[in-house]
């Protein structure tokens, strides 16, 4: 027996076994590719047909739109019409660091949609939950953006776009430790912070307290600096504890030639230059029965103690003497500790 032809209109048996008698097709205009033409078989079959067909069509219709607001089809948007995240978790990088994502759609077109929301307060506008490099490539390209539209909560928002740029591993530590301190500012509970950045409770205290201990400005200003990690940016924090380090700081990122810089230069540059600033000399005396014997001496690279020959003459040789003696003492304890 031969087979019907599966990817053509269907036929009745009559107009099979007579081809010149089938019933005339019409096109019809599909709903998602999910219509197919009627046929017509005379008028009270072709009515009920018809009713079928359009009952079949607002399913359809109905079914598109719960798979829309389930984020399960990709549609097609205006790149103007959609705005980015309400939290912010990017940093502006290098100048033409976007020209390889360009080239890489240009090419093979938008192979991942982004995730949007419709606008909770403008109507007919979306807002980013993650894809925000793709959208800024595509608005670069023109024409549509592909993207998934699913009805978000701010804080299923902020946990989507957390864990999309998570598993992308594209941010930087200091993006994600910018993010965090953001979404706290906005006042997101520490537990949908933690599942945004899927990072445990005193990771993430250790990245706000960090990201706080930093001027905003500075932050934005040196930008990703993907070659930087968690210590050397809590290094840069300590270079800052001093006033006059944060002054001369956000001086240098005012500075003409500044912003030109990569992002991981600008970094450099700042750490390099606030290691010259000037720090403060503590000093306090050490005395003995009401005598001023030893004056201590601390600045950032050395701390000198000045014995007071007059007061007691020998006491600097007897402890220069014993300088071996202290040091075996000193490496014994650290030892303890440790252990």
């Amino acid at each position: 027996m031969a087979r019907k032809n599966v990817f053509g209109p269907e036929f009745d048996s009559a107009s099979d076994a007579a081809p010149d008698q089938a019933a005339t097709f019409v096109d019809a205009r599909p709903l998602a590719n999910l219509d197919r033409p009627l046929r017509r078989s005379g008028p009270v079959g072709a009515f009920s047909q018809s009713l079928g067909t359009m009952s079949e069509k607002a399913q359809r219709a109905d079914i598109l739109e719960k798979k829309l607001a389930h984020g399960q089809a990709v549609v097609e948007l205006d790149p103007t019409d959609i705005d980015s995240s309400f939290v912010p978790d990017r940093l502006v990088g290098d100048p033409g660091d976007l020209d390889g994502l360009v080239s890489q759609i240009r090419e093979h077109g938008q192979q991942v949609p982004i995730l949007v929301r419709p606008h909770p307060v403008v109507d007919g506008r979306y807002q980013v939950a993650y894809g925000h490099r793709r959208l800024a490539a595509i608005k670069t390209i023109g024409g549509p953006v592909r993207a998934v539209v699913r009805p978000l909560s701010d804080e299923q928002l902020v946990v989507s776009q957390g864990q999309e740029n998570n598993a992308r591993t594209d941010l930087s530590y200091i993006e994600r430790t910018f993010f965090a301190l953001r979404l706290e500012r906005r006042g997101f509970s520490r537990d949908i912070i933690m599942s945004s950045l899927g990072v445990d409770k005193a990771a993430l205290s250790r990245m706000i307290t960090l990201a706080a201990s930093l001027p905003d400005e500075l932050i934005e200003a040196i930008g990703p600096a993907p070659g930087y990690g968690r210590t050397r940016w809590a290094e840069l924090a300590g270079l800052l504890e001093i006033a006059s380090s944060k002054t001369k700081a956000l001086t240098l990122v005012n500075a003409e030639g500044f912003s030109a810089l990569s992002s991981d230069a600008r970094f450099a540059h700042i750490a390099e230059q606030l290691r010259t600033v000037p720090r403060k000399t503590s000093a306090k005396q050490w005395t003995a029965d009401g005598v001023k014997v030893v004056k201590i001496t601390e600045t950032e690279s050395a701390h000198t103690l000045s014995f007071n020959k007059a007061a007691l003459p020998d006491f600097g040789v007897f402890v220069e003497q014993r300088l071996d003696g202290l040091y075996d003492e000193f490496l014994r304890q650290k030892k303890e500790l440790k252990a």
